[in-house]
């Protein structure tokens, strides 16, 4: 199994759309420059597998040993980091089958063509510019998102600070003095809010600032006491093959990565962290279509070639907590068959072709109506 992993750093999957291209496609046109042949691919299908893993960094106060006198509460003791799972999601991809490459010969009126993707040469139709599915225009991005600046780092905590505390040299002083700074504000703006302060606000807008700037100070006061938690998001984006697996209900679990208390994400094979595994059920294994006397219909001579899928599911889990699944439409689970050419090259009523651009199956088959 192939385990390619690409590590977003921070803000590197920000932007939306980052893993949801539009597909583009190619028109090839049967002429008698290329002698009406034209040549494609059939997909193979994998997964690709996100893990957003959230940081969370705690670190005491410059005055945690005085919390508990001065604020009766329980501060940050020692400096921790903790990693969880905050999101994930899983999509289905798809990548040129090398075993499954074709030449069809569409030699008609009308100038048949086919539509392939401009990567891999992938067909999505015959006759038609169409998308029997915008391949990744639904997929879920998850978003990284970097540590924000604690309270202590603002200007409101140095605005906070007094010159009294500044010249002292004893931490418990300077607990005392920024204990009674707490107070002195709390008291500001129960007097600002009762219309009691001496120099009160001159009108709503200049009260709710006075009250922001309050608000702010004692905040960064009280973390000098309680602690600061900063949270930062990783994402990393996995691509994982199906398994090969041959009788329905058979199942395989691997290792997609693993979420270390240390490091957050690191490889699967790095046994210091926990690992999130990614279990393949077998649901379906297509089969080749029956005729009228239940025998496997034959590959027309010369036929367009597509795929009947077989199916599966995914499931993400970590910790004996299952973190998504999702039921696929997987190309290799099933078989490839065929369309005569002829119903494309009628000069009356030629037909066209839409595919599913992930699975390779059909999605329509219909009479052209004015293209």
């Amino acid at each position: 199994m192939k385990t390619l992993k690409t590590l977003a750093l921070i803000l590197a999957l920000a932007a939306p759309g980052a893993a949801s291209a539009q597909l583009t496609t190619t028109k090839l046109t049967a002429t008698k420059g290329n002698e009406y042949g034209l040549s494609y691919t059939l997909p193979v299908n994998g997964i690709s597998v996100q893990i957003a893993a959230r940081k969370t960094v705690r670190t005491p106060g410059p005055f945690a040993n005085y919390a508990g006198k001065y604020l009766n509460e329980t501060p940050i003791i020692n400096k921790s980091v903790s990693w969880e799972i905050a999101g994930t999601a899983i999509e289905e991809t798809a990548t040129p089958d090398a075993e499954e490459r074709y030449l069809v010969t569409l030699k008609g009126a009308g100038a048949p063509f086919i539509s392939v993707t401009e990567k891999g040469g992938m067909l999505t139709g015959v006759n038609t510019r169409r998308l029997g599915r915008a391949a990744g225009a639904e997929a879920t991005v998850l978003e990284a998102e970097e540590a924000a600046p604690t309270i202590l780092d603002s200007p409101a905590a140095r605005q906070a600070v007094t010159a009294e505390m500044i010249q002292s040299t004893s931490t418990a002083k300077r607990a005392e003095l920024a204990a009674a700074k707490i107070y002195e504000l709390r008291n500001s703006r129960n007097e600002i809010i009762s219309g009691q302060a001496d120099a009160m606000p001159s009108d709503g807008a200049a009260m709710q600032l006075a009250l922001d700037r309050i608000s702010e100070q004692e905040a960064a006061l009280t973390a000098m006491f309680l602690g600061t938690e900063q949270v930062s998001v990783e994402v990393a984006t996995y691509e994982l093959d199906f398994p090969e697996l041959v009788a329905e209900g058979e199942s395989e679990r691997v290792v997609v990565a693993r979420l270390s208390q240390v490091d957050g994400l690191v490889d699967a094979d790095d046994l210091s962290g926990a690992p999130v595994y990614c279990t393949f059920t077998l649901n379906t294994l297509a089969e080749i279509p029956l005729n009228e006397k239940g025998q496997p219909k034959t590959f027309p001579k010369g036929g367009v070639a597509y795929r009947i899928p077989g199916s599966a599911s995914v499931a993400l889990t970590y910790g004996g907590r299952t973190l998504e699944q999702a039921t696929f439409d997987v190309a290799q689970y099933g078989v490839v068959f065929g369309l005569d050419p002829t119903l494309f090259t009628d000069k009356k009523a030629p037909s066209y072709l839409l595919l599913n651009p992930v699975t390779g199956g059909i999605v329509e088959l219909g009479i052209v109506e004015g293209e």
